[in-house]
């Protein structure tokens, strides 16, 4: 050990004779020596001899050049070989003593070569810009090295470095405030180049270094404002350096703060810079937050939230036009999407970049970060590349109705703008099969989950915030629950479905709360008054929804011991989300709630509204898919007509409620009416069961039929009887004889004729909506009404008519025969004439069923029987034909 010491000395003497020589030729000799050695020891050798040296060395050492350009190169090649050995750290990093003891020797040579540039090359006629540029980086490169950054020490070992060497940090700060300071009319040179550096000093972790190097941001927006009436520029660089330095892990809130209050303050003491400078620190401010918002869950395991960051810096670069750093992020979020096999959103998020692109040969100037960059030139390959891997992810993600609207794009360009007809076939041949997936394929409709994240320990963008969530496929609610509260292990799960108060909203602990909504379907003009198969209709009731409601029952008023029912009352909140869902996200921030409060009667209208579009869409189904299995309808009708099942109506009967309440006459009449039009759709449905039931649930089916027997004889009697009337052409029920066709054509002429009929229309109301927004009727030339008077009634056939009629002929005439309130069309007869009594049923069972039927505990209904209390029940009729059904409900 002693040889070796004896022997660095040895060396070090020589390079310091020869080192500080004034001939070039021997300084050039012991650089070379130096250079030969090994690293460490040349960095070691180097400290020696500035350590050696005293401000009178340095003088004498400056004075010995000959010439100004020497001296430059000699300053030039030191600035450069500093930096050099401060990014290699060549000594291991717990080696403390000697790195500091070369960055005190370092920051000594620093510190007097600086005085030389002020002397020497700073007036006017000897300005040497490269070289103020290479002293400015090496300051800034030894100011945030790794072994200064006191704040990853221990606090012994930081304790101990203060003590003995300082904040050497803060010394070089102060001195680079300083050279910046006496550049005087030359700063204008340095913008934007030395922004980057000055940014990453501001970033260190000291306040005192903080709070004396932020202010020359302010003299640069000054310096560039004075001469050009703006500062663009320099806001242009800092924010793009800003967002690179916080992702790399520098910046935090205490910056966020200093540099919004110093800059604020600056700003205030200049009137012309007054709001162009508080319009620019409010800018970077909000970066800086979601910059930071962004770093703290970048490395999550679950990056649900990752997300959520990524899309409000994206929108925040949109705002802003930063179109490079906007299209940054969208590849990230993309890519954060495809990992999670989110393909649908992954696919929006494309589709973002490809609306931003034009169908032109233009070259593209935004840079496209992943396999798309590098061999599309145009913006037409790069539009043409986006939308073939937008179709690829709706088309995992089971969104056909989109990938076919980026097909008949495409098509039009190959078709009428490029002629290209080979890729015209293929995408035609993609988007056919697309269409056939709807038909085809089984795609269950998400749930949706609104989450409210409270408390004050939530991160700013979650904090007492409420977002709509999309399910995935298949989801329930306990796994998502368990998904959201993973990344918080110590948030505590409200059961309240109810907005919590300050209490909770206010306090340090997380609380999330938790509960499924229903989406609220918007009106589809195209879609109205139309038969259309299910499998298309039910897209659109779960997706494209913007607006989310939860319904929560609550009782008000005195209790009615008879009907459970008569003071149930319904609080309905409706969410409306900041975009429609599916999206970029599979959440998105509730931006308005609304909150609405239905009573008892609006409640019953709408539980019929929605049990009436049940009927139908099951008997729909059932008759475009005989294949379909039977279970689903049991249940279904049963449940209405079986009063052991607190089936039917009975539960909204109240006799009294119109008395108390004289204003809602209206309303009790549209209850009846939907009550009414119930029984021809039960029949409808109870006949196609009695075609599909197995041997083995033939009594189950009878007992059904008794049930609805019973059901409809009261109905009719009380409210009148329904006869949905069938609209069909003459064709259609006299078939001719047809050549023979293939087998595809078959199947587009049955599909034809069944577009040509359509059992009770095709009603559908958006059961959603609350009572008073229902949509008024309009007239339908396939759905009619008519009013029968009781004397053209009882001057008919006394055989009761069929509740579901085929009508031959010519298409009777629109006018004079209005819709019922409900939307349905068909016959509606008077309830004053008793229907007569079925074969299959005497009239002791049916009054036997009048009198048990106000003591059921489904329905617990009062009501009161007409002075002719011998009422009959119409027997099913039989089904027609196959060749005169029609297909459709």
């Amino acid at each position: 050990m002693l040889i070796w010491l004896s022997w660095q000395w040895c060396l070090c003497s020589l390079c310091y004779l020869l080192a500080f020589h004034p001939s070039a030729k021997q300084r050039s000799i012991s650089i070379t020596i130096l250079i030969r050695h090994e690293e460490s020891h040349y960095v070691a050798c180097m400290a020696s001899i500035l350590s050696q040296m005293d401000k009178d060395h340095y003088s004498a050492y400056i004075q010995a050049f000959p010439s100004r350009p020497e001296l430059m190169d000699f300053l030039m090649e030191t600035f450069i070989l500093f930096k050099d050995l401060i990014g290699k750290t060549v000594y291991p990093c717990d080696w403390v003593v000697m790195n500091m003891v070369q960055n005190r020797e370092f920051l000594r040579a620093i510190n007097h070569f600086a005085t030389t540039l002020t002397k020497m090359f700073l007036s006017n006629t000897s300005f040497e810009l490269q070289l103020w540029n290479n002293y400015f980086h090496l300051a800034v490169a030894f100011l945030t090295q790794d072994s200064l950054q006191l704040e990853n020490f221990s606090p012994a070992k930081r304790n101990n470095i203060l003590a003995k060497y300082g904040d050497m940090r803060t010394t070089i700060g102060a001195s680079i405030r300083d050279m910046w300071y006496s550049l005087g009319h030359h700063k204008i040179e340095f913008i934007p180049g030395m922004v980057g550096p000055i940014l990453e000093m501001t970033l260190v972790p000291e306040p005192e270094l903080r709070r004396s190097t932020i202010p020359i941001f302010f003299d640069m927006m000054l310096c560039e404002h004075q001469l050009t009436g703006s500062f663009s520029r320099f806001e242009d660089e800092i924010l793009r350096r800003l967002d690179s330095e916080v992702e790399g892990g520098r910046g935090d809130e205490q910056y966020k703060q200093l540099f919004k209050s110093i800059l604020l303050s600056c700003c205030q003491s200049h009137p012309e810079l007054a709001k162009p400078g508080k319009d620019f620190v409010e800018l970077v401010t909000g970066l800086l937050e979601r910059l930071l918002d962004y770093r703290a869950v970048m490395n999550d395991e679950n990056k649900t939230y990752s997300m959520s960051c990524t899309v409000n810096l994206l929108n925040f670069y949109k705002e802003i036009d930063r179109q490079a750093m906007y299209i940054r992020y969208l590849y990230k979020l993309k890519d954060l999407h495809i990992s999670y096999e989110n393909y649908t959103e992954g696919a929006y998020t494309l589709l973002l970049h490809a609306r931003l692109l034009r169908w032109s040969e233009e070259l593209n100037t935004a840079p496209v970060p992943g396999l798309h960059g590098p061999h599309l030139h145009t913006q037409r390959q790069l539009k043409e590349a986006l939308y073939n891997q937008i179709i690829e992810y709706f088309d995992q993600g089971k969104m056909w109705e989109e990938a076919i609207h980026i097909c008949k794009e495409l098509a039009e360009q190959y078709e009428s703008h490029v002629f290209d007809y080979e890729m015209l076939s293929d995408i035609l041949q993609r988007e056919a099969k697309f269409y056939e997936k709807i038909l085809k394929v089984l795609r269950p409709s998400p749930d949706y989950f609104a989450v409210g994240y409270y408390g004050q320990g939530f991160p700013t963008f979650l904090r007492n915030r409420v977002f709509i969530y999309r399910g995935k496929e298949y989801e329930r609610r306990e796994d998502f629950e368990m998904q959201l509260l993973s990344p918080f292990p110590n948030a505590e799960k409200l059961k309240s479905t109810s907005p919590p108060g300050q209490d909770i909203t206010g306090s340090p602990g997380q609380y999330i709360q938790c509960f499924t909504v229903q989406p609220v379907e918007e009106a589809k003009v195209r879609l109205k008054g139309r038969s259309i198969p299910e499998q298309i209709t039910n897209f659109y009731k779960a997706n494209h929804v913007q607006q989310f409601s939860y319904s929560r029952p609550f009782k008000s008023g005195p209790k009615d011991p008879d009907n459970e029912f008569a003071n149930m009352w319904i609080e309905r909140t409706t969410f409306t989300t900041a975009y429609p869902l599916p999206g970029i996200l599979r959440w998105f921030a509730v931006t308005a709630t609304d909150t609405t409060i239905i009573s008892p009667l609006e409640n019953a209208i709408e539980t019929m509204m929605k049990t009436n579009d049940k009927i139908m869409s099951e008997i729909n189904r059932h008759q475009n898919n005989p294949s379909l299995p039977i279970n689903p309808l049991s249940m279904l009708l049963n449940g209405i007509v079986d009063p052991a099942v607190m089936g039917g109506f009975a539960k909204y009967e109240s006799e009294s409620y119109l008395q108390e309440h004289p204003k809602d006459a209206g309303n009790i009449e549209k209850l009846k009416d939907l009550i009414a039009w119930q029984m021809p759709l039960l029949a409808e449905g109870i006949r196609i069961h009695g075609q599909k039931v197995t041997e083995d649930l033939r009594p189950f089916h009878e007992r059904m039929e008794q049930c609805f027997e019973q059901l409809r004889a009261k109905v009719e009697s009380q409210y009148g009887v329904r006869e949905m009337l069938i609209h069909s052409t003459e064709a259609a029920l006299t078939p001719k004889p047809a050549p023979h066709t293939s087998e595809s054509e078959d199947r587009r002429n049955e599909r034809r004729e069944s577009r040509s009929s359509s059992l009770f229309g095709s009603r559908r109301q958006d059961v959603r909506q609350s009572i008073s927004e229902l949509p008024e009727p309009k007239d339908e030339k396939w759905r009619l009404s008519r009013n029968v008077s009781e004397s053209s009634l009882s001057s008919s056939n006394s055989k009761q008519p069929s509740p579901i009629r085929a009508t031959a002929g010519a298409q009777p005439s629109a006018a004079g025969l209005p819709l019922s309130p409900t939307g349905f069309g068909g016959c509606v007869k008077s309830a004053s004439k008793v229907p007569p009594l079925p074969r299959k049923i005497s009239p002791a069972v049916y009054e036997t069923f009048l009198d048990q039927s106000n003591t059921t505990a489904g329905g617990k209904a009062s009501t009161t029987p007409t002075a002719d209390g011998n009422r009959g029940l119409k027997s099913p009729l039989l089904p027609l034909p196959k060749s005169k059904r029609m297909s459709q409900l």
